[in-house]
């Protein structure tokens, strides 16, 4: 009888790719939702911001709470690297602490019941991944660390710097997931718009879109997390001319405040990150997603209120909120002027009405016109109603539609593409009517 698998991923898509390396390494292992009952539990944490490395220990906690006698817990990732330490020694409830380096050896820590800590991160190269949650979309990792050296991330302390995949190793990747009959990819990573100058080559993304679009099969494609002082109109320009690849742009851009952009240690401004929106902005079918912070030390209400009118006057798609998270070796940690939690929570509450209204606005501009979208299921919502997605959208981010009706005779299929007419919206879901293939 094969022994049972339990694993919960935590935190950003990036993660996730980690998640599903080690599951391709643990096919051996039967898959269980049912954690008292696994011979193997494995938690793949974050350790980004307060609330996340909460939640991984919260995770920790309930999971060694009701497992099994004799059961093997595990503790991977990001929290697990940043704290290896404190957490090594501490806390007693994991039997196996791995980081970053390792999840293409998981088999084999397990198999000793070892902890390790590989310095390197780790670079799919080749390895065989079982990708979750979808049978036609798949996230691909471009890189990992970071460069940058903003006030208030930790990334690059237990990440490092830039360390970027080969091209044709993220190209083969592609093709075998094509292969297994996936055809939406996204490509993911701390700072994507960085890919390969650490290997001094200056417009890496445009080399990969144009490498993608060789690969017959690829039918959809999109680049989260743009990072604006890296981001060229160049490479704007190459998103807009693509076939593949659409005009959605993920660029978190954090403020728009110029004084406040240079202590955030951003290294652009609010003229270089305005150039950039309204040349998004400017293509077809433009789909732009943001994320700001707020309470960030030395943030004045005028600040504050310079980014929420800005926020709300934009055009914004869509919009994060996060508040200011205080994390030891961030040069923001020993700055003076901290911002009460008070104030910080205010301003995130603001913010967050304003995002949600954008968000409303951009889903109106789309009642009566025709998309391509992708049918996941059943909606959890009601039974007659079907779950799909905008082609263009990133996948459990940016939203679902309900499919309600349908104009064609054949069955529906999920994870196929179709022509939908948008209908109504109601609350902040869009309604549609299937109208034919794509």
């Amino acid at each position: 009888m094969s022994k049972k698998l339990h694993i919960v991923s935590l935190g950003c898509t990036k993660n996730l790719v980690d998640t599903e390396v080690m599951l391709g390494r643990l096919q051996n292992y039967e898959m269980t939702d049912t954690s008292t009952e696994a011979d193997v539990i494995i938690v793949n944490t974050c350790g980004f911001i307060d609330a996340a490395k909460q939640e991984s220990l919260n995770t920790i906690f309930n999971l060694d709470a009701g497992r099994k006698k004799d059961s093997v817990l595990v503790m991977a990732g990001c929290l697990s690297e940043r704290y290896k330490e404190e957490l090594s020694q501490e806390l007693k409830e994991v039997d196996i602490f791995t980081g970053v380096g390792d999840y293409d050896k998981i088999d084999e820590l397990l198999a000793l019941k070892q902890s390790r800590f590989t310095p390197e991160v780790y670079l799919i190269d080749g390895a065989e991944r079982v990708v979750t949650g979808s049978t036609y979309h798949a996230y691909i990792k471009l890189s990992e660390g970071c460069n940058q050296t903003c006030s208030f991330c930790a990334i690059p302390s237990f990440k490092g710097k830039l360390n970027s995949r080969n091209l044709e190793s993220i190209a083969k990747e592609v093709e075998g997931l094509v292969a297994k009959g996936y055809y939406d990819f996204s490509f993911v990573s701390q700072d994507s718009s960085s890919y390969l100058r650490d290997q001094n080559i200056p417009d890496g993304l445009i080399h990969l879109i144009k490498r993608i679009e060789l690969i017959e099969g690829v039918k959809s494609a999109r680049i989260l997390y743009l990072y604006p002082s890296t981001t060229t109109l160049k490479l704007i320009k190459a998103i807009g001319d693509s076939p593949i690849f659409h005009n959605y742009f993920d660029m978190p851009i954090q403020h728009i405040n110029d004084e406040m952009l240079k202590i955030m240690k951003r290294g652009f401004g609010k003229a270089k990150t305005l150039e950039l929106l309204n040349a998004m902005k400017a293509l077809p079918n433009a789909f732009i997603r943001t994320s700001f912070i707020v309470g960030h030390p030395h943030e004045t209400e005028e600040m504050f209120n310079e980014m929420a009118e800005f926020a709300a006057t934009f055009g914004f798609d869509r919009l994060n909120v996060f508040s200011y998270s205080d994390e030891e070796g961030t040069s923001a940690y020993t700055m003076e002027d901290k911002i009460p939690s008070k104030i910080i929570n205010a301003r995130a509450k603001k913010l967050g009405k304003v995002a949600s209204e954008i968000e409303i606005e951009s889903l109106k501009k789309l009642i009566g016109t025709e998309i391509l979208l992708v049918i996941d299921g059943e909606s959890d919502e009601h039974e007659f109603l079907l779950s799909a997605r905008a082609l263009n959208w990133t996948p459990d981010v940016d939203g679902e539609i309900y499919v309600n009706d349908r104009e064609i005779e054949e069955e529906l299929s999920y994870g196929k593409m179709y022509r939908a007419r948008l209908s109504e919206l109601s609350g902040n879901h869009l309604l549609a009517t299937i109208v034919g293939n794509a």
